[in-house]
C-alpha cells in the first residue's frame, strides 16, 4: 500500500491507545476505520483531521506515502 499508517500505530502503542479508547470511549473513529488502519486500507481526510485533532499532531506525523516498486 502506498500509504503507511505505521507512525500512527506506533503513537497508539506509545500512548496506550486501544480500540476501545479511540472507538468507544472517546468516539474519534469507528471500529471499521480502526480495522482499515491496521489492515492498511484507505481512510478519508475527515478521519485524518479527527485523529490529528485528538493526537495534537499534523498528518505527516501519523501517515506517510511509500511508493510501490515499479518493477
Amino acid at each position: 500500500m502506498p500509504i503507511s499508517y505505521s507512525k500512527l500505530l506506533k503513537i497508539f502503542e506509545e500512548k496506550g491507545i486501544s480500540s476501545y479508547t479511540v472507538t468507544k470511549k472517546d468516539k474519534i473513529i469507528g471500529q471499521a476505520t480502526w480495522k482499515k488502519i491496521h489492515d492498511g486500507g484507505h481512510i478519508d481526510t475527515r478521519t485524518v483531521e479527527a485523529l490529528c485533532k485528538y493526537l495534537d499532531c499534523q498528518p505527516g506525523d501519523i501517515l506517510e506515502y511509500v511508493p510501490e516498486n515499479e518493477n
